[in-house]
Order: C-alpha cells, then sequence, then structure tokens
C-alpha cells in the first residue's frame, strides 16, 4: 500500500509518498515525473515516515543540516538506484558534474566510461527530490540544468546550502 501527505515548503507545496519501508516519492507539485510511478490507489495519511520527513524538511529549510535520514525507500531500475545512492554521498553546499558523477558510476562499475547523458537521466528520475540531493549535480561549465523541480528551485536550493555552509 501507498500512502501521501503534503507539506508546504517555502518554495512550494510538496507531495509525499511513503509505503511500509519509507518514504518513496518527495515532489514539488507540477515538477516534470511529478509522482512518478505513484498507484492510483493512495491513501492520504500522516505516517511516522511522514513526521520525520517533515522534521527534516523544516531543518533544512530553516538553513540548519539535519543529521539524520528519514527512512527512504528507493525504487526504480539498478542503475538509477545506483545513481541515486552516489547522489547522497555529495556534501551539503557542495557540487558535482554530471561528468563527475559519471566518472563516479564508472568506477564503482570497473568500467572505463559511463555515458553522462544516461547518468543525468537517471538523476532527472530521481522521486525523491531534496533529500537524494539531485539539485547539486551542475553542467560541466557550471550551468545549473537539469533540475525536475525547476532551475529556479535549484538556485535557491544551491543558495541556501552555500549561505549556510
Amino acid at each position: 500500500m501507498q500512502y501521501i501527505n503534503y507539506y508546504q515548503s517555502p518554495l512550494g507545496k510538496i507531495l509525499l509518498a511513503a509505503d511500509e519501508i519509507g518514504l518513496i516519492g518527495l515532489w514539488f507539485l507540477g515538477q516534470k515525473y511529478y509522482a512518478y510511478n505513484l498507484s492510483e490507489n493512495c491513501e492520504e495519511k500522516l505516517l511516522p515516515v511522514f513526521k520525520q520527513t517533515k522534521d527534516w524538511l523544516d531543518l533544512y529549510f530553516s538553513g540548519q543540516i539535519p543529521e539524520y535520514m528519514p527512512a527512504i525507500h528507493m525504487i526504480g531500475s539498478t542503475f538509477r538506484i545506483e545513481v541515486w545512492k552516489l547522489l547522497l554521498q555529495i556534501p551539503y553546499g557542495e557540487t558535482v558534474t554530471y561528468s563527475e558523477l559519471a566518472k563516479m558510476v564508472a568506477k564503482n562499475r570497473n568500467s572505463d566510461h559511463m555515458s553522462a547523458r544516461a547518468v543525468g537521466g537517471a538523476v532527472a528520475h530521481n522521486n525523491i527530490s531534496v533529500i537524494i540531493p539531485c539539485h547539486r549535480v551542475i553542467g560541466a561549465n557550471g550551468s545549473l540544468t537539469g533540475y525536475a523541480g525547476g532551475i529556479e528551485r535549484k538556485i535557491k536550493l544551491l543558495e541556501l546550502e552555500k549561505n549556510n555552509t
């Protein structure tokens, strides 16, 4: 069974989704890939994981670095989950490029090369925005590209982190 709840962030309303294991989705309303793979038979309910996630988001948006991670349940292909786990390793207030992230994937796979475009597709389909920090991935020239929640939000998230590191 999947459950949903909502959170009002300074950057807009957020849909939270969870199952019995943990948080499976965190999307800004109207963003690209909104509620991707979410069942139509969801029940709106305040679960402990939603309370934990809302507390995490309150800390984050107030400029504090949360010292815990809400229970999450990554649902996706093996490749996407591999990329999302690497996103979790990007430190607060720092960024990496898509090509740097592709090199990390290649290294994990003992390969000489990984397509930055393929990595970008996995980053774009991250279902747990903000907490799995896909906003910390930037273009090779430092450009702020490719955030499903919108470039304006990506800028605000990076500014929040840069101002509090």
